[in-house]
């Protein structure tokens, strides 16, 4: 939803939802899918450092984005990708150290994305990411896409290995569901703020499911290109993606209202 009267200079995230968006985050969530096994498999960090090491870049980098005064794409989508490697590696952690099922996880995760969302609409009125511009809502706000993170790789790993679908046909089916959400916002109006949440979380499955699916051995349900080659690619694609929109300014006009509902 557009909230009128807002200057996009105080808003915290992207202000216009473009397509740029929706393509670096499918990139992120698969770098956060990729990046964590690089680092835990390639460099022999294992799980339990990995997660601690993560976490503290994270919470530094968390900080930094807090505090700074404006929406920095850059910063910005350094966060995104931090939160999915972290957002991953929690899910991990539950299901390789506390042998917690994924079927717990993904419904653990989706009751607390749910309640968070309750309590950022019964605190601050609105779940639009057009009014992130104070502390507190931008804290709802990453707890939310943090959540949407461990939710999307528990569902994830839950449809392609414990379900047994694969890997490639996972993401075709989340890609389908995209596509519908898609549908009933151009085509039946509906609610942005809902369409976009939505999206965000069914985008993180998608994701980690194609980098899977990239990166996998071919005798497991991938093509076997392998951790390094896919984080590699899809990160130059990201940083390709993050210098266009810092140049252009495309998703954040500075001195108008943002135009685009959520």
């Amino acid at each position: 939803m557009n909230e009128t009267g807002i200057n996009s200079a105080l808003v915290k995230v992207p202000v216009i939802i473009t397509l740029y968006f929706w393509i670096i985050k499918i990139l992120a969530t698969t770098v956060g899918e990729t990046g964590a096994d690089f680092l835990i498999f390639n460099l022999h960090f294992g799980l339990p450092a990995t997660s601690a090491l993560m976490g503290v870049l994270l919470a530094v980098i968390l900080y930094t984005q807090v505090k700074a005064g404006r929406y920095i794409p850059g910063l910005y989508w350094v966060a995104v990708v931090m939160v999915s490697i972290v957002g991953t590696l929690i899910t991990d952690n539950l299901t390789d150290n506390l042998g917690v099922p994924l079927e717990v996880s993904t419904i653990a995760f989706s009751a607390l994305l749910v309640v968070t969302f309750w309590l950022w609409h019964r605190v601050e009125g609105s779940l639009s990411i057009h009014s992130i511009f104070t502390l507190r809502r931008e804290l709802f706000y990453w707890a939310a896409i943090l959540f949407t993170f461990a939710l999307g790789t528990a569902a994830g790993d839950l449809m392609a290995e414990s379900v047994g679908l694969g890997y490639a046909l996972s993401a075709l089916i989340f890609g389908a569901v995209i596509a519908l959400i898609t549908t009933a916002y151009y085509a039946f109006n509906l609610n942005g703020v809902l369409a976009f949440w939505l999206a965000y979380v069914i985008t993180r499955p998608l994701g980690a499911s194609i980098g899977d699916w990239l990166s996998q051995d071919v005798a497991n349900g991938g093509l076997g290109l392998g951790t390094v080659g896919t984080t590699a690619v899809f990160l130059a694609a990201i940083l390709g993606l993050v210098g266009y929109l810092t140049i252009s300014q495309v998703d954040a006009p500075r001195l108008t209202e943002a135009k685009n509902a959520a």
